[in-house]
């Protein structure tokens, strides 16, 4: 097969399916719709598929007529609380939802690779899983789908994932050895003081100075117990307390996330963050109280893999237009989730376009997408796979 040719070949459709999903998104653990459209799909070109997964999830297998290995792919599939302000034919019917971090360009992708894979069936050596997963801005749909077995029956040797990136030209691709994302803590810090009039602070533990104490002293965790060559991120995004404005606050309550690359880091922060809390606020008499909730692990690309998918992309868009990333992100996304289970790779694969002006970021409620890098996608991800299947060792 002509896989470039064919990719051509049904592009508008794969179009037509990205705009659908894009006129009606569902937030994480809400894709019911979304996950319907999926399996209707995969039954109408014959497609085995397991839908359930996770509860919305969908796993696509095409299996080989000759013996191999297994390589998968991930899609997610999930939108978030955005209410879109694009003046687009296709723009958002569910309100205050959009696909405005490019799930839905995904997904076509890689319904896309599924049909491609199905064409190609009869000379196939080995088989090919497609992940349509859920809620990766959320809970991390990733490890519920590990949980339920999609690595298994076949067992998946290699896996793939790429994401959009605004900030790259469509035509172009990041790629990353070793670390590409941060790994993630949810932060949830309560300070209980004793609360008063306000005319008679005396009387009081004011909660909400506390807060301001804790919060400042906060910022010396990255300043002065982390080293400079290691990057950490804490962000506060939240603080509520206090009824009334002639009340002193008898109880303040602050979260946000923690971001580090790497394990060690994450345990020695939080060892920290515990200490600077509940100590400032005992030198004003107040009580606090320290909770972590861990979020996704780091991501890890695996090298033999990124050697393959270089090599993939350097041949088919040219050298001049694979990038590599300098630093990893401190971003997250529980594709890390895969990369522990088996060896994987996960790229950015470049949707801007500066002569249109479609630069805004992800998570933007004006994010808009060059839907010529489906073409790129599709290409990148069945030729990878295909080179993958074939590695000897």
């Amino acid at each position: 097969m002509d896989i470039e040719k064919r990719v051509g070949e049904i592009f508008d459709q794969l179009v037509e399916i990205r705009r659908d999903f894009h006129m009606y998104p569902e937030l994480s653990q809400q894709e019911y719709r979304t996950s319907e459209k999926i399996c209707k799909y995969l039954s109408e070109w014959g497609i085995e598929h397991v839908k359930g997964i996770a509860d919305t999830g969908v796993v696509a297998i095409i299996r080989g007529k000759k013996d191999g290995k297994t390589v998968a792919a991930r899609a997610d599939i999930d939108a978030l609380p955005i209410l879109e302000k694009n003046d687009l034919p296709f723009k958002s019917k569910n309100e205050g939802i959009m696909h405005a971090c490019g799930h839905d360009v995904h997904t076509a992708i890689h319904l896309g690779v599924a049909r491609i894979f199905k064409e190609m069936e009869e000379e196939l050596e080995g088989n090919v899983k497609i992940f349509f997963q859920p809620a990766e801005e959320t809970v991390g749909g990733a490890r519920r789908m590990i949980e339920e077995g999609c690595l298994e029956n076949p067992h998946v040797d290699y896996i793939l994932s790429l994401h959009l990136n605004p900030s790259l030209e469509t035509g172009h691709v990041l790629l990353k050895y070793g670390k590409f994302n941060a790994t993630s803590s949810e932060v949830y810090i309560r300070i209980k003081g004793r609360s008063s009039h306000a005319a008679y602070p005396e009387s009081s533990v004011d909660s909400i100075v506390v807060a301001g104490y804790v919060i400042t002293a906060l910022q010396t965790l990255v300043s002065r117990n982390i080293s400079p060559v290691n990057s950490v991120v804490l962000t506060l995004g939240k603080i509520s307390g206090g009824t009334k404005n002639n009340v002193i606050a008898g109880e303040v309550v602050l979260s946000g996330t923690l971001r580090t690359l790497d394990s060690d880091t994450k345990e020695m922060a939080k060892r920290r963050i515990r200490e600077i809390v509940e100590n400032t606020a005992e030198g004003f008499g107040a009580k606090a109280t320290v909770e972590f909730e861990d979020g996704y692990p780091e991501l890890i690309n695996h090298e033999e893999v990124v050697d393959v998918l270089k090599a993939t992309a350097e041949r088919l868009i040219g050298k001049d237009k694979v990038e590599f990333k300098e630093h990893p992100s401190m971003g997250v996304d529980d594709f890390a989730f895969f990369c522990k289970e088996a060896k994987g790779a996960y790229y950015n694969l470049g949707c801007g376009n500066r002569e249109k002006g479609w630069t805004a970021p992800l998570h933007s409620e004006c994010f808009i997408p060059d839907e010529e890098c489906i073409k790129v996608g599709v290409l990148l991800q069945v030729e990878t796979m295909l080179a993958l299947l074939r590695k000897r060792q």
